[in-house]
C-alpha cells in the first residue's frame, strides 16, 4: 500500500468510518417440525355374521351360542350403519361402527336376566355408554334416554342410571362380533337392569 492510500484510510478511521465489511450470509430457515399424527386405530377386519339356517323360537336356546333368543333379527348393513345420538343434547351426532371400536374397550360378564324366562351369562365387550352421551352435551332438563332398535323396539332408562360407569354398548360377544340373533352390530349392556333394557340392533339413543 502506497503512502497516499495509507493516509486516506487513517483519515477515514479517525472520522469514525470504516471500510464496509462483507455482508454476513443470510441465515438458513429451519423447517418447522412435522406435526405428529396420532397412530391409526389398530382394527381387525370384521367378519359379518350370518343368520343360522334355523332360527330358534321365542325364548328358545340358540345352540350356536348358548344364549336364548327373543325374536327375529333385522339385518343391518355395516357400511352404512350409524349410531345416532339425538334429542335433548347440544351436539347431536353419529358414530360409525369402526368409530365405536376405536373407543376405550371394556369387557364384562354380567347375567342377562329376563325374569320368569331365562338367565344367560356371557362375556360382552364394547364402548362405555356415559362418554358417548356426554360428548353430545346433555341438556340440563333431560330425564331419560330411549334406546331404539333397527326392528322398531324401544326401551327407556332413567338418565342417572344410564350414566352409571358399568353400562356399555357391546359390539362383541365372547371376543367375536355379536351374532345377528343377539344384536349385531350393537346392543346395550345394563348390568343392573333386566334384559328388556339390553336393546339389540341398536341404531339410536334419544335423550329426553
Amino acid at each position: 500500500m502506497n503512502r497516499l492510500i495509507f493516509l486516506m484510510v487513517m483519515i477515514l478511521l479517525a472520522a469514525g468510518c470504516a471500510v464496509p465489511a462483507a455482508a454476513p450470509p443470510a441465515p438458513t430457515a429451519t423447517p418447522a417440525p412435522a406435526t405428529p399424527q396420532p397412530p391409526a386405530c389398530p382394527l381387525t377386519e370384521v367378519v359379518v355374521p350370518t343368520l343360522p339356517a334355523l332360527t330358534p323360537g321365542y325364548t328358545d336356546l340358540d345352540p350356536s351360542t348358548g344364549l336364548h333368543v327373543t325374536g327375529g333379527a333385522p339385518q343391518v348393513d355395516l357400511i352404512s350403519y350409524r349410531l345416532t345420538i339425538s334429542g335433548k343434547v347440544q351436539h347431536p351426532y353419529q358414530l360409525a361402527y369402526d368409530e365405536l371400536r376405536c373407543m376405550p374397550k371394556v369387557s364384562a360378564s354380567p347375567p342377562l336376566v329376563c325374569p320368569g324366562f331365562f338367565t344367560d351369562v356371557a362375556q360382552w365387550s364394547g364402548a362405555p355408554l356415559a362418554p358417548i352421551l356426554q360428548r353430545a352435551g346433555i341438556a340440563a332438563d333431560a330425564q331419560r334416554i330411549t334406546l331404539i332398535s333397527a326392528d322398531g323396539y324401544q326401551a327407556s332408562v332413567p338418565l342417572n342410571q344410564a350414566l352409571a360407569a358399568e353400562n356399555f354398548l357391546a359390539y362383541e360377544w365372547e371376543g367375536e362380533p355379536l351374532p345377528i340373533l343377539h344384536g349385531f352390530p350393537l346392543r346395550a349392556v345394563f348390568p343392573a337392569l333386566d334384559g328388556n333394557k339390553w336393546v339389540k340392533w341398536l341404531v339410536e339413543i334419544r335423550v329426553e
